[in-house]
């Protein structure tokens, strides 16, 4: 990729642009309107703290660190985290050079709550979902950018060919809002598609009514064959044939709400103990 004109940052910054890095899947954010929006997709309300995670040259974390929140930001990029330093003072300390996937927040929030944004890296997009599912005591708002499917798919509803795990899984536990669509000439590089940013507000039910791993599990093993019924889909699990003749087994797995995930779980429960 072409540096800026004579090589300074578009943000206004000290010293010469970041280089973005296909292998980090990084495509940084130029336009300051949309900047300025995602940070306003987080209430601030409820929690004292907030992690952006890929923030690269900042162009969303300024507008964080308007914020009455103590902003952290967890960065893999070596090149990037020296921009940071140079041009944010104010995140003096709360600069994480770490690979958020295998990072233990722990170190940073032990604890605490805080809320989760960034201008995510497409190609890890969704596993950043499923750690921060596994945070979600910790988490009661999270927000950002994605691929625009990827964004789509997790707030979609049930009938449809684009609902799937990350549909079911999240909304298990958070309200989910899609809220804007952004084009690919915002970025530099641009990417190939579209991107989307969305909001995810916790529920108040903290715990689902029935064995979590196991509702994991039956969610992503049925829509692993997403085109059979239930009945056929969940064979691993060695179902007494009684059970398996209930109508729910009859559906396939994107015609179940979560709700209705739950309640299978509920039904396959007693025997899934059994068979382990």
């Amino acid at each position: 990729m072409k540096k800026y004109k004579n090589n300074k940052s578009p943000h206004g910054g000290k010293g010469t642009s970041v280089r973005a890095k296909k292998h980090l899947g990084q495509h940084f954010l130029k336009d300051e309107n949309t900047a300025r929006k995602i940070a306003k997709t987080l209430s601030f309300s409820g929690y004292e703290k907030v992690l952006e995670i890929g923030p690269g040259m900042g162009v969303l974390t300024k507008y964080l660190l308007q914020e009455n929140v103590e902003t952290h930001v967890i960065e893999i990029d070596v090149e990037s985290v020296a921009y940071l330093e140079e041009n944010y003072p104010k995140l003096s300390g709360r600069i994480h050079q770490q690979d958020f996937l295998k990072y233990n927040l722990s170190e940073i929030f032990g604890k605490e709550e805080f809320a989760i944004t960034g201008n995510f890296p497409y190609n890890i997009s969704t596993q950043i979902v499923f750690k921060m599912l596994d945070l979600r005591m910790q988490i009661p708002e999270f927000s950002g950018m994605f691929q625009k499917e990827v964004a789509k798919r997790i707030c979609e509803s049930p009938g449809t060919k684009t609902y799937g795990i990350l549909s079911v899984l999240v909304q298990a536990f958070y309200e989910t809002e899609y809220l804007f669509t952004v084009p690919p000439s915002v970025f530099d590089p641009p990417p190939k598609v579209e991107s989307g940013v969305l909001r995810l507000k916790r529920k108040n039910t903290l715990k689902l009514n029935c064995d979590e791993k196991l509702f994991f599990r039956i969610v992503k093993t049925a829509f692993n064959q997403r085109r059979k019924t239930l009945r056929n889909s969940l064979k691993s699990f060695n179902l007494p044939e009684n059970l398996r003749e209930d109508t729910i087994f009859g559906k396939r797995p994107e015609q179940l709400g979560y709700q209705e995930f739950i309640e299978l779980t509920q039904k396959i429960q007693p025997y899934a103990v059994s068979n382990q």
